[in-house]
C-alpha cells in the first residue's frame, strides 16, 4: 500500500515544482517589486513604501482602468449578444454540419492574432473592404472614419474573442437534456417560456464562463488598442507596458499588474460564488 502512495508522491513533486517556479515564484517577484523604489536610471531600490500604489489613485491612471473596464463590459456583452446564439444553436445542428461550424470556428486561430488584425486595417480604413462595400450598397456618400476609434478597439476585440464565448456556450448546451426542455412543454410552456425557465438556466454556466474568459483578457489585451485605436485608447495593458519599456519604471508597472490581478480574481471568485449558488438550486431557482 506504501509503494503507490510513494510513486504518486514523486509523480505529482515535478507538477509541485513547475508550479513554484514558473507561477508562484514570477508572482511573488511581482509583488515584492511593487513595494520597490525605481531609480533615475535603470534598476530599482529594494525598499519598502506604497509610493507605486498612491500613484494609481491619481485621476489620470484611475481613468485608465475606468477606460479599460469600460471597453472590457462592453465587448462583453457584445460577445454575449452574438457568442451565445452562435454557440446555442451550433449545438443544435446535426452532428456532420456541427464539424463544419466548429472547424469554421476554430479556423482564425490557425492565424496569427497580429496578422488577423492587420487584415482587419485593411478592411476598416477610409478607402477599404467595408467603405467599398457599404458605398457600393449607397448607404453612405462619405467613407466612415472607424479605423483608429473606439468602435475599432471594440471590433478588434469582439473579433478575437468571440471564438471563447461561443465554445463556452456550445460546451454548455450540448450537454443539455433536451427532454427537460420537451417536459417543460409537454406541461404547457409555450417556446419562450421554455427557453427562458428551462435551457437559458442550464447554459449559464457556460455563458458565465465565457464571460470571464471574455471579460478579463479584455483589460489587457493592448496589442488591439494599439493596433486598431491608434494609441487614442489607452488600457490598463497599454500602460504596463509603457512603464516597463519608456518609462523603465518596473516597480510601478508591477502595482499595476498586481491591481490587475485582484480585480481579476474577484471576477474569478464571483463567478465561482454565482455558479456554485445555481448548482445548489437546481433548475427551478428564481
Amino acid at each position: 500500500m506504501r509503494r503507490p502512495k510513494n510513486g504518486g508522491v514523486w509523480m505529482i513533486l515535478p507538477l509541485y515544482l513547475f508550479t513554484i517556479v514558473f507561477v508562484a515564484g514570477p508572482l511573488l517577484y511581482v509583488l515584492a517589486l511593487s513595494f520597490a523604489k525605481a531609480n533615475d536610471g535603470y534598476g530599482v531600490t529594494w525598499a519598502f513604501n506604497l509610493e507605486n500604489y498612491k500613484r494609481i489613485l491619481d485621476p489620470v491612471y484611475q481613468n485608465t482602468f475606468k477606460q479599460s473596464f469600460q471597453l472590457a463590459l462592453t465587448s462583453t456583452v457584445l460577445n454575449c449578444l452574438i457568442g451565445y446564439p452562435f454557440g446555442y444553436f451550433m449545438a443544435r445542428l446535426p452532428e456532420k454540419k456541427k464539424k463544419h461550424a466548429m472547424i469554421g470556428l476554430m479556423l482564425p486561430f490557425w492565424v496569427n492574432s497580429l496578422i488577423r488584425l492587420y487584415g482587419w486595417i485593411i478592411i476598416l480604413q477610409k478607402k477599404g473592404l467595408l467603405n467599398h462595400l457599404l458605398k457600393s450598397l449607397h448607404l453612405i456618400d462619405k467613407p466612415l472614419k472607424i479605423l483608429y476609434s473606439y468602435p475599432a478597439v471594440v471590433i478588434g476585440m469582439l473579433y478575437v474573442l468571440f471564438p471563447f464565448m461561443a465554445l463556452s456556450v456550445y460546451s454548455s448546451a450540448e450537454k443539455l437534456d433536451w427532454s427537460l426542455v420537451e417536459a417543460a412543454r409537454d406541461l404547457g410552456a409555450s417556446k419562450t417560456k421554455a427557453f427562458w425557465t428551462v435551457t437559458f438556466r442550464l447554459t449559464l454556466p457556460g455563458l458565465l464562463s465565457g464571460v470571464i474568459l471574455t471579460f478579463i483578457p479584455s483589460m489587457g489585451l493592448f496589442f488591439i488598442a494599439d493596433i486598431l485605436g491608434g494609441n487614442k485608447i489607452v488600457l490598463v495593458g497599454s500602460l504596463i507596458q509603457e512603464q516597463m519599456t519608456r518609462g523603465s519604471n518596473w516597480p510601478f508597472a508591477a502595482a499595476l499588474a498586481v491591481v490587475l490581478l485582484i480585480l481579476t480574481t474577484l471576477m474569478i471568485m464571483l463567478y465561482r460564488k454565482i455558479t456554485n449558488a445555481k448548482q445548489l438550486e437546481g433548475v427551478g431557482w428564481e
